[in-house]
């Protein structure tokens, strides 16, 4: 492209004059269509991605399923996969399965209830539980081995912390980035995030304590895991008017809240706004 300048006698392209008006316009479109081009291309890439999933698997992940399990591990509920495997050569699974989906209930694979569905029709459910059978027939992913070996699975890093009265404890998540200054990671400032825009309704701000629900500082001092913790969030405790969170909150979110609490409960993330490497 090629502007047309005032020294070449052909017009004037300051601004107001009607030549720059004619170029602002015509990088504007250029842009726009660029810009849909760009868009067009994601958004093609995403159909692509979701056309190749079946009714029944898009049907699991567009509901609340995924907050409580994955394909090949447990979560809160029981991985498909063992789902799968426990119901083969059943020939009404399906059919059961579904009441169960529908009504909610717990004792099969714990005491942890199963939120109800009552919403999900029969044929919905049908699919979705058809694709959930399917899993057992199919091979699960393994990693591929590096240098032509299998490895046996790396153990998890721990970081140590110092508390206040000198003892040491140990971690298997970040709670601090590395450096002088003690700046919370990025993990655990999402957590004090989310649990202060939820959580602290009940539980206080800063997980201080309140008088409506138990200290969360008190219940990981006490020996609640990270799966306990996990495992109660979604589920919530409907006798007690907890609600469950499954559906709104994600695996992942839960256990940056969880991560935050636990550096409150050993005090070591401070009440307020913790320094964080966001800042």
């Amino acid at each position: 492209m090629k502007f047309i300048t005032r020294s070449e006698g052909k017009g004037n392209i300051e601004p107001g004059s009607r030549y720059f008006r004619a170029i602002v316009i015509s990088v504007t479109f250029m842009a726009a269509i660029f810009q849909t081009v760009g868009w067009a291309g994601v958004a093609a890439s995403s159909e692509a991605a979701n056309s190749r999933q079946s009714p029944g698997e898009k049907l699991v992940r567009a509901n609340d399923c995924i907050s409580c399990h994955a394909v090949s591990r447990k979560v809160v509920g029981p991985a498909y996969r063992d789902v799968a495997k426990k119901y083969r050569g059943h020939r009404n699974a399906v059919q059961m399965l579904s009441q169960k989906v529908k009504r909610g209930g717990s004792g099969v694979w714990g005491q942890m209830p199963m939120t109800a569905h009552p919403a999900l029709t029969t044929a919905q459910l049908r699919e979705m539980l058809e694709w959930i059978l399917s899993l057992g027939t199919q091979p699960p992913k393994r990693p591929p081995a590096q240098g032509g070996a299998a490895h046996p699975e790396a153990a998890a890093k721990l970081y140590t912390y110092t508390l206040a009265d000198g003892t040491t404890v140990k971690l298997d998540f970040q709670l601090f980035v590395e450096g002088k200054d003690q700046k919370v990671a990025k993990e655990i400032f999402h957590g004090y995030e989310i649990y202060n825009s939820y959580c602290y309704r009940c539980h206080g701000q800063d997980v201080t304590g309140s008088e409506i629900a138990p200290d969360l500082r008190h219940s990981l001092k006490a020996g609640m895991t990270e799966q306990q913790f996990l495992d109660t969030a979604m589920a919530g405790r409907q006798e007690k008017g907890m609600p469950n969170w499954a559906g709104f909150l994600s695996e992942e979110e839960v256990k940056h809240i969880y991560g935050y609490v636990k550096g409150r409960s050993l005090d070591l993330v401070p009440v307020g706004r913790p320094a964080s490497e966001m800042d």
